[in-house]
């Protein structure tokens, strides 16, 4: 053999050890990586299923405490609400049409202690929702508007016509 072949062997030889060496304990420390790896997992699944054990056992509470809990706030908001002169309005006009039923059962109740037959109608009752109503007025305000623009429009072009314009 050429001293260059023995000296690479040499080399080659020396490597294999060393690697040899290192290869024990990597070998080892991957085996223990892998252990704790399967361990955690474990202990994951384990705390999962206490979790689960924990939601099933204490949902019933919790749900109830989060359906209440926007109770002070919508109090709040009602408040707030009642503070809008817009809406004080709105309520105003709402409440005399239960007005109207109070006087009506009212006066039913008179004919009947005088023995009279009754002749007073019974109360209306029909929808009044306050976003359909803001709908409808701004629905009423919005084909004002239009019919404006369309005179508008409607002079422009009798005005060109004419010579006007």
């Amino acid at each position: 053999m050429s001293a260059e072949i023995e000296k690479a062997a040499a080399q080659v030889a020396k490597l294999r050890a060393q690697a040899e060496k290192v290869s024990g304990p990597l070998a080892d420390a991957e085996t223990l990586l892998q252990a704790a790896e399967k361990a955690e997992i474990a202990r994951r699944a384990e705390r999962a299923m206490d979790y689960s054990r924990e939601v099933v056992a204490t949902w019933r509470g919790r749900a109830d405490t989060a359906a209440n809990s926007g109770d002070a706030a919508r109090e709040r908001f009602f408040d707030a609400l009642s503070d809008e002169p817009w809406f004080a309005a709105y309520v105003e006009y709402r409440s005399a049409r239960h007005k109207r039923g109070h006087v009506l059962t009212e006066a039913q109740r008179a004919q009947s202690a005088l023995g009279e037959v009754s002749t007073i109608p019974d109360q209306r009752w029909y929808e009044a929702g306050l976003l359909e109503d803001i709908v409808s007025h701004a629905d009423r305000k919005a084909l004002a508007l239009a019919a404006e623009f369309d005179s508008e429009l409607s002079a422009k072009r009798e005005a060109y016509i004419s010579g006007q314009g």
